[in-house]
């Protein structure tokens, strides 16, 4: 419906849900204007007030813009190459984890499998070991349940108590608890692990005043679904759309060699030297968006070209529109990463042509930890199996708030008969 408005009536138009009405920005410059305007003008406070049981109060949607990036301006040092290099060694070593787990040969749910894996990957990384090590032992679980909170139904009713909304609110209570918990006995031991957890256990705000573990927690939480649930929808995607490219699978199995045959392990360098692999990730980012839609109310008329967006109204972007637009992307339902290199650079056209991670004051600060560990994820994979989707590149579920494909999605494996290049 959404591309359909955009063909017959340009790059604004206006429609209606129930009493609310709603207007696309669609393209780059449109992008600009929407990504531009001030948070007193278009705010997303306003609207994704459904994260606020899940999260937790006093951070993220739930505090004022300025707190809330103070909060963010938090996870600043788990970004930095120092800390990006455990991340890698931790993606390296739970991929290879699963991958060894598989046996030689067998059919998996990609999805469910995807998921599983960021959140372990996300769990060491962000959170800590003690909490990586319960991922098994009912965190997987409760944040399972916690990611069930985020639906259609959730977006204009966050507290209507529905069945996934009081699993919500339990596994809400659970993680609490478990992460007090993990806080408590640091604190007792006097152990001060290199993660995130520490960091903010550590910090204060410029006022000085210390976080407290509620604070910690929905802290947590919020860089957790960042880094996580887009992670694992971005993973499955890119993975299913490979696996119909044998010619570029080829060609990414000879950058594998090319990067790791002599040292036969993964580091964050030699991450950054996949460009082959990370144009794939990109390309799964352009067709499949796991967002496909950003919204912010408008506080104040908005002015673009000769129309004013009214206050009260919903603005709104769509990656999944915008990124199948032919004006700026050649063949734009195929799948071709090399659209992202020399001479081609569909994506230079413009600062905003590719917006799958947002745009600027709330671009998502997580976006190269995502790229990572994508591709880290299916160099491990595609290094040790051969990998053969059965069906055709099944459909978005658009029941979920993070659009991933329709389930089961089965994916058939056999461990390859040449050699691995990670020892």
């Amino acid at each position: 419906m959404l591309s359909r408005g955009w063909r017959q009536l340009g790059d604004l138009f206006r429609f209606r849900l129930g009493p609310r009405q709603f207007v696309l920005f669609t393209g780059p410059e449109a992008h600009d204007a929407f990504f531009s305007a001030p948070d007193d003008q278009l705010d997303a406070k306003s609207v994704y007030q459904f994260t606020v049981p899940i999260f937790g109060r006093g951070v993220a949607y739930d505090v004022a813009p300025e707190v809330m990036a103070e909060q963010l301006g938090f996870l600043y040092p788990a970004l930095q190459d120092a800390a990006m290099q455990r991340s890698v060694r931790f993606m390296f070593e739970e991929t290879s984890r699963f991958a060894d787990s598989l046996g030689e040969e067998g059919e998996l749910d990609l999805p469910a499998a995807m998921n599983e894996l960021t959140v372990k990957i996300a769990s060491r990384s962000l959170l800590g070991q003690e909490v990586r090590d319960q991922v098994d032992e009912g965190f997987a679980d409760a944040y399972h349940d916690l990611q069930k909170g985020i639906n259609t139904l959730g977006f204009f009713l966050p507290r209507l108590p529905t069945p996934a909304h009081r699993s919500r609110d339990r596994a809400r209570k659970h993680v609490a608890e478990l992460f007090s918990g993990i806080m408590a006995a640091r604190r007792q031991a006097g152990v001060r692990p290199e993660d995130f957890m520490q960091s903010l256990m550590d910090a204060s705000y410029g006022d000085g005043r210390t976080l407290d573990d509620d604070e910690i927690t929905g802290i947590l939480l919020t860089v957790l679904f960042a880094g996580q649930h887009t992670s694992g929808v971005l993973a499955t995607w890119t993975g299913l759309e490979l696996l119909g490219a044998t010619s570029y699978l080829a060609r990414i199995r000879e950058e594998t060699q090319a990067i790791y045959g002599e040292t036969g392990s993964m580091d964050l360098e030699g991450l950054k030297q996949q460009v082959t692999m990370e144009n794939a990730v990109r390309e799964g980012e352009r067709l499949h968006p796991p967002l496909i839609l950003l919204i912010r109310k408008v506080l104040k008329p908005m002015r673009y070209g000769e129309y004013v967006v009214p206050e009260g109204s919903l603005a709104m972007v769509s990656p999944a529109v915008s990124h199948r637009l032919p004006h700026l992307f050649a063949d734009p339902d195929r799948f071709n990463p090399d659209r992202f290199a020399p001479p081609a650079r569909e994506d230079r056209q413009h600062h905003y042509a590719l917006i799958g991670f947002g745009g600027g004051n709330h671009r998502c600060m997580g976006k190269h930890f995502a790229y990572l560990q994508v591709q880290a994820i299916w160099t491990v994979l595609l290094d040790r199996f051969d990998l053969s989707l059965e069906t055709d590149v099944p459909a978005p579920n658009y029941g979920s708030w993070v659009t991933g494909p329709v389930t089961p999605c089965k994916v058939r494996y056999r461990r390859r008969a040449e050699g691995s290049v990670f020892r």
